[in-house]
């Protein structure tokens, strides 16, 4: 018995151990990825934030200066809508949107499992915090700024870093989801084979006995052990005169 207890309870300490296993190799990994959405997040609104602080300080003046000839040309504008210009009269809606963004990704950045996903993540945010910077603190008022746009492309609303980072987010994030490759670092496919395998196992129609009935034959009819077979006839004859 002692034995048939250790051959049982080997599967299950095995299982336990890769499972501690797993959750330690997992919550590190986690942990990191969070760091990292931070970290992007941070270097994309300083580089917006003194990117903006150049502008106002060289193109105050109102004036154009080409940069790539036609192509890209600096010119600076107040914008009080949102990326690209859009929703202009909505700065305080676009406000409490962009907190509300950025918390919700701050919240779920700590169960990423995807390094591309925490790229694009930390884009959105740095993007979202540094148009949110300029509503907080710019003119007319707390909430209300207007967020500082000076990069200029031919027939193209003119934008700045952060409106770069919140088009780059959405467009890696798109492609993530195209793919199937889920904010946890699983795909799809993959979750929709396990949930296939576990409907077979849950489904199996040999009983235990291993017989099947859809074979027609029932084991009831076959001879026991100890039995002739069909058509023997064992008769006791008494000695002959």
């Amino acid at each position: 018995m002692s034995d048939m207890q250790a051959e049982a309870g080997a599967p299950l300490r095995s299982q336990a151990g890769d499972d501690a296993t797993d959750s330690s190799t997992v919550r590190p990994h986690r942990r990191s990825l969070f760091w990292v959405v931070l970290a992007i997040a941070a270097v994309w609104l300083v580089a917006d934030q003194i990117t903006k602080n150049i502008a106002e300080d060289v193109l105050s003046d109102g004036s154009t200066r080409p940069f790539i000839g036609e192509l890209l040309q600096f010119h600076l504008v107040y914008n009080p809508g949102a990326a690209f210009s859009m929703g202009t009269g909505s700065t305080v809606l676009l406000t409490i949107l962009a907190v509300t963004v950025c918390t919700v990704i701050v919240w779920n950045a700590r169960r990423l499992g995807s390094m591309p996903w925490a790229v694009g993540l930390g884009l959105l945010l740095g993007g979202a915090l540094g148009n949110l910077t300029d509503r907080l603190t710019r003119e007319p008022g707390f909430g209300k700024g207007h967020v500082v746009d000076f990069l200029m492309l031919p027939n193209f609303p003119i934008f700045n870093v952060a409106d770069i980072g919140i088009t780059s987010a959405a467009v890696l994030i798109g492609l993530l989801a195209l793919r199937g490759i889920n904010p946890d670092g699983t795909r799809a496919s993959d979750e929709k084979q396990d949930e296939a395998k576990d409907g077979e196992q849950g489904t199996d129609p040999t009983p235990a006995d291993g017989h099947d009935p859809a074979d027609g034959h029932d084991p009831a009819d076959e001879p026991g052990d100890g039995q002739g077979e069909p058509g023997d006839r064992h008769t006791d004859e008494g000695p002959t005169a």
